[in-house]
């Protein structure tokens, strides 16, 4: 059963009434072959009309999309021979963040990223995406063993933001995120990330601080939620959807930043319409930003990683 968003209602009754005509024509007996047709072709149109011209707070709506494929989904369709990695060999085993090796198009990687659940269950087992300390001190266990066996790293982004909870406080949750994202500036190995979903603040940039950022059509990435924002500016979240505007968390704002390097086209309606064709486009994108980087060696690696995040945002300030 396909999940609609409040704005897709148009493209719900569209979608439902062609349902409805071709249980209809099932029976042999009419044939409503063309009205069909011509609704189809209508709830097309409106589709790609709709999905031109989202706004920054329909494609935070899009991003969390319960449909929309998660970590796990990549990992099955790109990547071979996957063998899961587990523990920060100090407290625990996060299961928000999922890492391990194997092979993407036949070349050995390092993957990881956050794992948000695709049911209830699930969701509650990997804590909606949202890392506790042990999760990123994985993620630096993670990279570490890259560089020990000179394997590129790729690291899937899909998180609202770092677990907040009392108990990830206490157990260094900023030092964890500081130290995952030095480890990710200071890596010999090529790194790539990709923001599949949510990139939500630090727990988001402590696994994408990389050579090349990554990012699909209708992902968002932000220092904050846009209701978290909203509630520290005017005590509600009522106000997420102008907040959303105003913070520039769209891959084409942020592309137009210097903060993305390429984006990701999606299939029409979002990611979760067409997830053969979202997974070859970005394995293509992945692909094409690792080859760019192959060869490079560590001091090359290291420098030109450097340079990137420096001249983020100088050319705002110099204007």
């Amino acid at each position: 059963m396909r999940n609609y968003l409040d704005f897709e209602q148009p493209i719900a009754e569209l979608e439902g009434k062609i349902e409805e005509l071709r249980h209809l024509s099932d029976d042999g007996e009419v044939n409503i072959a063309d009205e069909v047709s011509r609704l189809q072709t209508k709830a097309d149109k409106l589709l790609r009309q709709t999905y031109t011209k989202l706004s920054p707070w329909q494609k935070v709506q899009v991003a969390r999309h319960p449909n929309r494929p998660h970590f796990c989904d990549y990992v099955e369709a790109l990547i071979d021979d996957y063998m899961p990695l587990a523990g920060d060999r100090a407290f625990a085993d996060d299961k928000a963040i999922q890492g391990g090796l194997g092979r993407f198009r036949g070349r050995p990687v390092v993957v990881m990223g956050h794992e948000k659940g695709a049911d209830t269950t699930s969701r509650v087992k990997h804590n909606f995406g949202m890392a506790r300390p042990e999760g990123y001190r994985k993620a630096i266990r993670l990279m570490e063993l890259a560089e020990r066996f000179k394997l590129p790293v790729l690291t899937f982004v899909d998180t609202s933001g770092a677990y907040p909870g009392v108990g990830a406080e206490e157990r260094g949750q900023a030092e964890a995120i500081a130290r995952s994202i030095e480890t990710c500036l200071k890596l010999n190995t090529p790194i790539v990330s990709t923001v599949i979903g949510e990139g939500g603040s630090g727990g988001a940039i402590a696994i994408a601080a990389a050579d090349s950022v990554l990012m699909l059509e209708h992902a968002v990435y932000s220092v904050i939620s846009p209701e978290g924002c909203a509630a520290i500016l005017w005590g509600t979240a009522d106000q997420a959807s102008a907040v959303a505007e105003a913070l520039k968390i769209t891959a084409q704002d942020l592309t137009q930043l210097g903060c993305v390097d390429a984006i990701i086209p999606e299939p029409v309606g979002g990611a979760h319409r067409d997830i053969d064709a979202t997974m070859k486009a970005a394995g293509d994108a992945i692909e094409a930003a690792l080859s760019k980087l192959t060869g490079l060696d560590a001091a090359a690696l290291i420098k030109a990683r450097r340079a990137k995040y420096v001249a983020i945002g100088r050319e705002g300030l110099n204007g």
